[in-house]
């Protein structure tokens, strides 16, 4: 069974390679896993990965490369053999389809957990209406995220990324053994400024409903005591955990 620390995700949304390393050492022992994201990974390119096993140094186990790689099976099938092995979790986007999912899952490395994103946390019904989605989707997010996430498990994924909101359905649809991750966490103690997420939950209602794992950025990056605030978090965990 996973400990309250090892649920916590730290997301490393930092412009480069010193500023990630400066918050890994100093979040090691704090958190279970690293979120490597599109904006650092840009930046750094694949050597950063390395970088973060050699010189914190951390497990490869303990890093989650989160690029949501889209494009044709094909082209995402050859990025996925320059992703080093034994990291934690890849992410796929669920529009890619059933189709495109499976032929991906298929083809990449049995070590390789792949998470499918569901929708976005930062997205709205209004957004996905203007996007011409059905209207029973439009109305109701957690509509959609239930059926990509059963798209998802069919086509072969570990998991899927969901928000805390949606996270209790996914659960009870898809069974205990589907990993659940969710972003769009907010404690209530750490407001965050022009906060682009929507569909948020505190780490104790996502844990309690369900959640394998939660990440947590701004909340701890931006705090006085980045280490303070990640044992805070951990500690909701644990009561989240209790139910």
């Amino acid at each position: 069974m996973l400990k309250p620390q090892d649920r916590l995700i730290f997301a490393l949304d930092v412009a480069d390679k010193a500023a990630a390393l400066k918050l890994a050492r100093e979040l090691r022992d704090e958190v279970g896993m690293f979120k490597v994201g599109l904006e650092l990974y840009l930046a750094e390119g694949p050597t950063l990965i390395q970088a973060l096993i050699d010189e914190v140094p951390l497990s490869a186990a303990k890093i989650f490369l989160d690029l949501k790689l889209y494009d044709i099976p094909a082209t995402v099938r050859g990025a996925l053999r320059t992703i080093p092995p034994g990291l934690a979790f890849i992410t796929l986007p669920s529009d890619l389809g059933p189709t495109g999912l499976k032929k991906i899952v298929a083809a990449a490395s049995t070590s390789m957990k792949i998470l499918a994103v569901t929708v976005l946390t930062s997205v709205t019904a209004k957004d996905l209406q203007a996007l011409g989605y059905d209207p029973k989707f439009a109305a109701d997010p957690t509509q959609l995220v239930l059926l990509r996430a059963q798209m998802a498990q069919a086509a072969g994924c570990h998991g899927v990324v969901c928000s805390g909101r949606e996270v209790k359905q996914v659960r009870e649809l898809c069974g205990p053994d589907f990993v659940a991750v969710c972003p769009g966490i907010r404690p209530a103690w750490a407001a965050v400024a022009g906060d682009d997420q929507q569909r948020i939950v505190t780490p104790y209602e996502a844990v309690k409903n369900g959640a394998d794992y939660i990440v947590v950025g701004r909340p701890i990056r931006q705090a006085q005591d980045p280490a303070a605030a990640a044992r805070r978090v951990v500690k909701e965990i644990a009561e989240g955990m209790k139910g």
